[in-house]
């Protein structure tokens, strides 16, 4: 008798589903989710949208640290016992999240291996993408950022689908994730255009896979 074949675990699914405890909330473009110095009660999960993740220095100036997407964690500091949020959380388009206080988390965490599993990937993951985005700020070039940004924010390398569409995100905030001036963003996304690597219109913007030569190619 043949088995039948396992369904993989679906995190959004299981978060989705009724008796959670949690709380669904949607941003528009530019809203504030929370600020750096806010209470850290809990930890959200990305529905839909993207997230700019940023820090500010006492001297008043701005990094941003990683940029995030559906299927993507944030908050987790809350877990532990981090009692204020170290980073701002800025929507870069129309974001819905759902918020999992942190007691709730936890119970989850104990109860359900399989989402506790992949919990703890999106940590390793997590981690790893901080190191590349770190290593991406200090040596690579404002073109090769643009397109990692590009890249991530259509999901390649991150085990789903690629969403080679993606909704329309400003020139002005791809500037503010990867540390240069709009100028410069329309510069090298009308090179891209050119070389085939990308679309766009008013639907949105086309990824294309061959996009990913700029990355791995000086």
């Amino acid at each position: 008798m043949l088995s039948r074949k396992k369904r993989p675990f679906d995190t959004q699914d299981f978060l989705e589903s009724p008796g959670l405890g949690k709380r669904v909330l949607t941003y528009a473009r530019g809203n504030v989710i929370f600020s750096q110095g806010d209470p850290c009660s809990g930890v959200l999960y990305v529905q839909d949208g993207g997230i700019r993740l940023s820090v500010l220095s006492q001297g008043g100036k701005e990094a941003i640290v990683a940029t995030l997407g559906q299927g993507d964690f944030l908050g987790e500091g809350s877990l532990a016992g981090q009692p204020v949020r170290l980073e701002t959380a800025t929507a870069t388009m129309v974001t819905s999240i759902l918020l999992l206080p942190r007691r709730q988390m936890i119970r989850l965490l104990h109860s359900e291996p399989a989402f506790s599993d992949r919990f703890i990937e999106h940590m390793v993951i997590r981690n790893a993408r901080l190191e590349a985005d770190l290593v991406d700020q200090l040596f690579n070039s404002s073109e090769k950022r643009l397109a990692r940004t590009l890249l991530l924010l259509a999901r390649y390398g991150n085990g789903d689908k690629p969403q080679r569409v993606l909704p329309a995100v400003s020139q002005e905030a791809l500037a503010e994730m990867i540390g240069t001036t709009r100028s410069r963003v329309n510069f090298f996304l009308n090179s891209f255009r050119k070389r085939g690597f990308i679309e766009y219109d008013g639907a949105g913007l086309t990824i294309n896979p061959s996009l990913l030569s700029v990355v791995v190619h000086e």
